[in-house]
């Protein structure tokens, strides 16, 4: 086996007048552009986005060049000479002029809205990069073999990976095989990347006809790799002296990076949660997401609806204090309820639960006592309701024409899906829907390896559709077995009558419509509905905000497994926590600064506050025995919770994260008048 390695380019943008590799080239496997034996793009979205650069630049950390050697002391310390041509970097969104994707979404008559209006209130909120800091870093191992190629690697959505090097390497499915290897977190940063270092090695591979492993190490990939979009997100209300919403006017810009990736999923999921879950006749919401030179930004959890969402709370919490009302009583009159409409005009169902989880996590924490009583002290208290859409947006689903399979095994049954285990626990989850369905022990359900050559395309593990959405078809799978069984056993079945596996492919479960011109009607299937309530502390001599404890109350049909989704509940709290406080890139000429661990400040248990977890359950008549999607939903509401705790306190502050400098330079939040 040969090692890998990727030669990157160290400006932002500019033009590659020479490459030479000034070491002795000995034993090197070299492969540039010219060795790409099908198209040079990342297949994706759009075909914008090379494999390797060839003759342009666009962004710092840009791959370049790929060595391969057996000796990995040799690969790291060979030397390579590239000269540029450069260009002065477009490095401020607000200047871009190349528009990857623009979005509006209209309902009611907007100026109409604000007539009716007694008071406005604008403001402009921005949220920064964050880091995925999963567990072990971007990697895989590529092994060549008689015209075809297998991808053992970390990822999260194996079909990806195999169109992306299906198109580069201009091969047939069948000669294009991928495993997820064991996962230790992905967040979206696994969704999509994967497909490049995927693409590396197997061109080191084929050329050497040598198995190639190429795996970042932690600054590496922190440098190269997509991050969580920035955003500028500003908005216009309008509202009554009694609190009603009359009009709500959003524009949501997003810094996309030097390449589209996944943005435009972000910024429509980012639009469609603009307004939060609040019921407002009129409504107008401007989103786009622009190009500029550094690297490009992809899915994180919650993909846009955090960065919305952060500013729709927290401008939520300005509407009360310009109008001196308690933000609960304001949050409470103008929750969605079932019957309403969203801003795409949707008509919420029966499960909608805004209110019930505002009212138990106010009920829970005594908060309007506690929080009259913490003023004047170094402790404040704030919420956060938010929601959040479970499965891909529109006919997204649809158009996936996702598939499941069960096979019968001689015990029961084995599982083939190709949603991938990051720590989740899907695999656990599925084979309870199969073992429940079927009428079997869990311990005889089996779930085989992720293996784009045995299992069939289930869809990516993304959008907090793995169980509701894969979970749905194996549940279906499952019931058609029963039924083909009978009452036989699976042994007695296999030895009279053979194998048998059935399939499932997905079927819109409803008369659902979404029109994705004019960005309305059925968004998602259903949502999921949450609201944390944060206590932080505050230090007047240093300006660090603590959190001292999150309650965490969030509605998603039905807990399949209560202890894995109370885990994903303090997980994805924790991460908040994060990208409330702590988590800063810091960009610098179009590159992070600061990509190592010890001054990249991802929280640890000593940052990590208590966090209570509440379970509330509105069946959704769609998903497996009611479930809805959980993964993203519990990240939404950390950050505008623990905000407007530190509005509390009396800071105003609009942007993330709230380090102590943000704090100490913040002004003073306006007292009504």
């Amino acid at each position: 086996m040969l090692h890998g390695r990727t030669i990157r380019s160290t400006i932002p943008c500019g033009r590659i007048r020479s490459i030479n590799l000034t070491s002795d080239p000995a034993g090197f496997t070299v492969v540039d552009y010219r060795s790409i034996p099908g198209r040079n793009v990342v297949a994706l979205i759009a075909d914008d986005q090379p494999c390797l650069a060839e003759r342009v630049v666009r962004h710092y950390a840009e791959p370049i060049l790929l060595l391969a050697h057996e000796d990995r002391e040799r690969l790291i310390t060979a030397e390579v000479d590239v000269q540029y041509e450069p260009s002065e970097p477009l490095l401020d969104p607000l200047r871009s002029p190349n528009v990857f994707k623009s979005i509006a979404i209209h309902k009611g008559d907007l100026e109409a809205g604000f007539a009716r209006a007694d008071e406005i209130v604008e403001g402009e909120y921005r949220v920064g990069h964050q880091e995925h800091v999963y567990i072990e870093t971007n990697g895989v191992i590529a092994v060549p073999g008689d015209g075809a190629v297998t991808v053992y690697g970390s990822l999260q959505c194996p079909y990806y990976v195999q169109k992306a090097l299906r198109v580069m390497l201009g091969l047939p499915a069948e000669r294009v095989r991928v495993v997820q290897a064991e996962t230790g977190g992905g967040f979206g940063g696994k969704e999509e990347y994967p497909s490049i270092v995927a693409a590396h090695a197997c061109l080191l591979a084929l050329k050497s006809q040598r198995p190639v492993k190429l795996i970042y190490d932690r600054a590496e990939d922190m440098v190269a790799t997509t991050k969580r979009h920035p955003a500028i997100i500003r908005t216009r209300t309008g509202v009554t002296r009694e609190g009603r919403l009359t009009a709500i006017d959003i524009d949501v810009l997003l810094d996309g990076g030097a390449y589209m990736t996944l943005s435009p999923v972000v910024l429509s999921r980012g639009v469609i949660h603009a307004t939060g879950p609040y019921r407002c006749d009129n409504v107008r919401v401007n989103g786009r997401v622009v190009m500029t030179n550094t690297p490009p930004n992809g899915a994180f959890r919650g993909f846009g609806a955090p960065q919305t969402q952060f500013a729709a709370e927290v401008h939520m919490e300005r509407i009360a204090e310009r109008l001196g009302m308690d933000p609960v009583r304001l949050r409470e009159m103008n929750a969605l309820r079932a019957g309403d409409t969203t801003a795409t005009g949707q008509v919420l169902g029966r499960d909608t639960s805004a209110l019930a989880v505002l009212r138990e996590a106010v009920a829970r924490t005594d908060f309007k006592r506690r929080r009259r009583e913490m003023r004047g002290t170094r402790r404040g208290l704030g919420l956060a309701l938010f929601f959040h859409g479970a499965g891909f947006t529109g006919s997204g689903e649809v158009r996936l024409a996702s598939k499941a399979s069960l096979e019968l095994t001689e015990r029961g049954a084995r599982i083939l899906v190709a949603s991938a285990d990051m720590g989740q626990g899907s695999r656990t989850v599925h084979a309870q829907i199969v073992a429940e369905t079927l009428g079997v022990p869990y311990e005889a359900v089996e779930v085989a390896r992720v293996d784009t050559a045995s299992v069939p395309d289930s869809g990516p593990t993304v959008a907090s559709r793995t169980t509701m959405i894969v979970g749905g078809l194996l549940e279906r799978c499952a019931a058609e077995m029963r039924r083909t069984l009978g009452r036989l056993t699976p042994r007695e079945y296999l030895k009279r009558h053979g194998p048998i596996v059935i399939t499932k492919q997905y079927e819109a479960p409803t008369t659902a419509v979404f029109d994705e011109d004019t960005y309305t009607g059925d968004a998602y299937g259903t949502y999921a509905w949450a609201c944390d309530v944060a206590e932080v502390e505050y230090d007047p001599v240093t300006y660090e905000i603590r959190p001292v404890h999150i309650t965490a109350v969030q509605e998603i049909g039905r807990a399949l497994n209560p202890m894995l989704a109370a885990g994903q509940i303090e997980g994805g709290t924790a991460q908040g926590v994060g990208y409330a406080l702590l988590e800063e890139v810091v960009m610098r000429d179009g590159h992070m600064a600061n990509a190592q661990l010890t001054n990249y400040a991802a929280p640890t248990t000593m940052d990590t506050p208590r966090i209570d977890v509440v379970i509330q359950e509105r069946p959704y008549r769609h998903g497996p025995f009611g479930a809805k999607g959980l993964g993203e939903l519990p990240f939404d509401g950390v950050a505008p919770a623990i905000a407007n705790a530190v509005r509390h306190l009396g800071f105003d502050v609009r942007a993330l994260p709230l380090t102590p400098e943000r704090i100490m330079n913040a002004p003073p939040v306006r007292k009504p008048k």
